[in-house]
């Protein structure tokens, strides 16, 4: 599925979105997990930000001017809205470049929606977008491959290079591995934390 596509699909449900997650505990305790490994403070850049929320509160609570890309760009306006104070793009990270480096970047359930073929490529290039002893925050699949699924009325597709291939390309881009769980067994969703010595 082409990102734009995917960016259409999400703006149907923008709304929902945000008022399902808004205010939502989902992923907190991971996320303030990978916040610990900062010094606080700098540029974060959230990948997939969807109208916000949680995530951002944290980071600025941290210190972090935030950065927030999305395919959606109803999930962008929302996001502006809720937080003027910091910068939001419509944008598709396999095609944004940027001369900025971040202390900060996360992709939570963002980067599992990108083509097969781009996982090594988007992943790569988070880590190259690091600054010295930044912190990546991520999460996809626990198998490699590729499928769709059926939510809200709609087909989603979904892909991932699996545990063994994210950790080697982490590791291959210089990478040190803080934190790996399957954090909702048995479903198949993993999350990584990784710095940048």
């Amino acid at each position: 599925m082409e990102p734009s596509e995917l960016g259409t699909k999400y703006d149907k449900i923008a709304q929902w979105w945000h008022d399902q997650h808004v205010r939502s505990a989902y992923g907190v305790n991971q996320f303030e997990r990978a916040v610990e490994f900062t010094s606080g403070g700098g540029k974060a850049l959230d990948v997939g930000c969807g109208a916000g929320g949680r995530f951002v509160r944290i980071l600025q609570d941290r210190g972090f001017s935030v950065t927030g890309l999305d395919v959606s760009q109803e999930m962008v306006k929302l996001a502006s809205r809720n937080h003027p104070e910091h910068h939001f793009i419509h944008q598709d990270i396999c095609s944004w470049e940027t001369e900025d480096k971040f202390n900060f970047i996360v992709a939570w359930d963002s980067i599992f929606h990108l083509p097969f073929v781009m996982q090594k490529p988007v992943i790569s290039k988070l880590c190259q977008l690091l600054a010295k002893d930044g912190v990546l925050i991520y999460t996809f699949g626990n198998a490699q491959g590729e499928h769709t699924d059926q939510w809200h009325n709609d087909t989603f597709y979904y892909s991932s290079i699996g545990i063994n291939e994210n950790m080697q390309l982490l590791i291959n881009n210089g990478l040190s591995i803080m934190h790996l769980e399957l954090d909702q067994y048995p479903e198949k969703h993993v999350y990584t934390i990784a710095t940048k010595p």
